[in-house]
């Protein structure tokens, strides 16, 4: 007969395993090797390959800054420039800032794919449109798609080791039909993506994006900075600051838009002295790198997330 000790101890076991096989999943955080406690800071620079001031700041940000990926736009006339950097830095995370607009006034861009398969995505001069909002009036997804697939593709003809998915001023990421794209593009070629808070899903009404690009085997990081941004633009290297000195737990994305402030850069873009303090904060700022290792944070890629992507679904 089993002893009343005995039969205790039975049941504490069977308890435990069973609080075992029903406790929470691992975090992010965890299955890439870190503590669930611990900060991970993603550090992109988009809008790479739109201009060579641009190419020039991110890649002096990647070689000796804190900029850890950056998105390629590959219609614009400077791929070529930061494709050849890629193929020749395979270490280097590049992803892909898929593109459907062309919002300069005086410097514009085309499709990569073919323009009789995309007629939808080109405005009345045969460029992208200027807007989000007029391609969602003009385009439909499946053209969106198109021309997404052909970028991605174009990078890797050209040697990027693509290593993620973004979407050039969000067209992929606000409207449900253009999601379905950006994640059949994330299942397509195996890669994670950038991908909004779940409070910020939340607000635009789409609380179960996470859940389902999850479901497809996408990873992506806990959190991202957007709403945030709103108090950006007074004080660029302060602000930056400031959130690096709040990071949640977990793998946190920021993004910046890094570009030298030459007389090609204040030709193209209004923002240019935003974007030349954000290059200066995140390449040079001594006092942004002593904050970094003073809150212990981890500095990684979106590399490690395509690897666990990769390892759970070859």
């Amino acid at each position: 007969m089993i002893s009343l000790r005995a039969f205790v101890l039975c049941v504490a076991g069977l308890l435990a395993a069973g609080a075992e096989s029903t406790g929470s999943a691992a975090s992010l955080a965890e299955r890439l090797g870190h503590k669930a406690t611990d900060k991970l800071l993603i550090v992109n620079g988009d809008d790479v390959g739109m201009c060579h001031s641009a190419n020039v700041a991110t890649i002096a940000a990647l070689e000796k800054g804190l900029m850890t990926s950056a998105t390629i736009m590959v219609p614009c006339p400077w791929f070529l420039e930061i494709a050849d950097y890629a193929k020749r830095n395979p270490a280097r995370d590049f992803g892909i800032h898929l593109t459907h607009t062309s919002e300069w006034k005086h410097y514009r861009w085309g499709p990569v794919a073919p323009r009789d398969q995309v007629p939808r995505l080109l405005d009345v001069d045969g460029y992208l449109w200027s807007s989000v909002p007029q391609v969602y009036a003009a385009a439909n997804p499946e053209q969106a798609l198109i021309e997404a697939r052909a970028q991605v593709k174009k990078a890797l003809a050209a040697g990027v080791d693509v290593t993620h998915l973004d979407s050039h001023m969000g067209t992929l990421q606000l409207l449900p039909a253009f999601m379905d794209a950006y994640l059949q593009l994330a299942v397509e070629f195996n890669v994670p993506v950038r991908m909004a808070s779940q409070e910020t899903l939340e607000r635009f009404n789409q609380p179960k994006l996470r859940e389902k690009f999850a479901g497809k085997g996408i990873v992506f990081p806990d959190h991202f900075i957007y709403d945030e941004l709103k108090d950006a633009k007074a004080n660029v290297n302060a602000f930056w600051k400031r959130i690096v000195k709040n990071l949640k737990p977990g793998v946190t994305e920021l993004y910046i838009h890094a570009a030298l402030a030459t007389d090609e850069l204040k030709a193209i873009s209004g923002s240019w002295k935003t974007r030349s303090e954000e290059a200066e904060t995140f390449t040079n700022d001594a006092e942004m790198k002593q904050l970094i290792k003073d809150e212990g944070i981890h500095l990684i890629g979106y590399r490690p997330l395509r690897d666990l992507q990769r390892k759970a679904k070859p």
